[in-house]
């Protein structure tokens, strides 16, 4: 059963290594992701999925101990998904964001799994994938890896889309409140032309709490200083 969940942003630049001289920009929301992973240790999971983007079309389990790294980004650093043997592959990078920031805050509540889902995962098979991820142990909670929007100002990497704006003020509200029915419409398509990450993910999270009473949200962090949309809530 979920009983607590954080959404909060996956861009490298989360990462000071990789952000460098721009890292400042970011405190805000890497001080929001620390009050939300605090929300989830206080919910006593028996277990907590890191939940982000992934390619294809497809769910990808990552065990616990699963290596990531941000060489790619030209940094030499190396995170690791909780602790355990982690054979398989390499951790994509929305869920090496993840492993790092539970890395950073010394994370030993609970067990720690990835779920890679892939961008372009159809609305009903997230929904599912919540569901059965509820159902992984009595207590379980949820990090949920994604970014809004990267259509929000001229030098995005989307460039400028007037949609962006009011698409991402609406994931803030629905993250914020703990809208499930609106998490469940999003359409994959906008998703994908407004350059969402976090839609696949945040559908999870919805299935994850159908028929779950007595959830509520609270937005930490609303954001986009490089054009794209950086959330942070909370559902306890």
């Amino acid at each position: 059963m979920l009983v607590a969940a954080a959404a909060c942003p996956c861009p490298p630049l989360l990462v000071p290594e990789v952000a460098a001289g721009a890292a400042p920009e970011l405190d805000a929301a890497r001080a929001a992701c620390t009050d939300a992973l605090g929300v989830l240790a206080a919910s006593r999971p028996d277990l907590l999925v890191v939940v982000g983007p992934d390619d294809g079309a497809g769910t990808h389990a990552y065990p616990a101990g699963t290596p990531g790294s941000f060489r790619g980004f030209g940094v030499d650093l190396d995170v690791r998904l909780g602790e355990g043997d982690g054979a398989g592959a390499e951790l994509p990078y929305g869920l090496a964001v993840g492993a790092w920031l539970l890395g950073r805050t010394g994370w030993a509540d609970a067990p720690v799994e990835g779920r890679g889902v892939g961008e372009s995962l159809a609305p009903d098979a997230c929904l599912a994938e919540g569901q059965r991820l509820a159902g992984r142990a009595d207590r379980v909670a949820l990090l949920v890896m994604g970014d809004a929007s990267a259509c929000r100002t001229l030098k995005a990497p989307g460039y400028l889309d007037e949609r962006a704006a009011p698409y991402d003020a609406e994931i803030a509200r629905a993250l914020g409140s703990a809208d499930t029915a609106a998490l469940r419409a999003l359409d994959p398509g906008l998703a994908r032309e407004l350059k969402v990450s976090g839609r696949a993910p945040w559908q999870v999270l919805a299935g994850a709490a159908e028929g779950r009473a007595g959830l509520s949200g609270v937005l930490l962090h609303e954001d986009a200083p490089y054009g794209v949309g950086y959330v942070v809530a909370t559902w306890s």
